[in-house]
């Protein structure tokens, strides 16, 4: 794992299972993220060295403090942008997530500061994001 566009992907990853499961696990972040288990095991292993998850026994990951503070900055972005999708260019919410997704890691803070002030120009609810 070298990128951060990598790294972003398994911390929202690990962010969206402990949210909806209440624990992550290398099986589903694979599954989810459509990677070998092995390649889960390296990247979270370097997300571990940079205090971002931690790892139990019976192979639950969890994000600490840190990680959980980043992984929520990065998840807020993607539902940021996927709003933004929806309302300006009409599309799918389907459409609009995977297109975030792609879009989410190579925004500058200005673009992103934009899309923020369209959505507010346009009475678009972000309270929740």
């Amino acid at each position: 794992m070298s990128n951060n566009e990598s790294m972003e992907m398994y911390l929202e990853t690990v962010y969206i299972l402990e949210s909806n499961d209440g624990h992550a696990h290398g099986v589903d972040i694979a599954k989810r993220l459509g990677v070998s288990k092995p390649s889960v095991t390296k990247a979270i292993r370097y997300l571990k060295e940079l205090g971002f998850v931690n790892t139990q026994k019976y192979g639950t990951i969890s994000l600490t403090e840190k990680g959980r503070v980043l992984s929520e900055e990065i998840y807020s972005n993607h539902q940021i942008i996927k709003l933004f999708l929806e309302h300006s260019l009409k599309l799918s919410a389907e459409e609009a997530s995977i297109n975030a997704c792609k879009i989410e890691h190579v925004l500058s803070d200005e673009m992103l500061g934009a899309i923020k002030s369209y959505l507010r120009n346009n009475n678009i609810n972000m309270r929740n994001l």
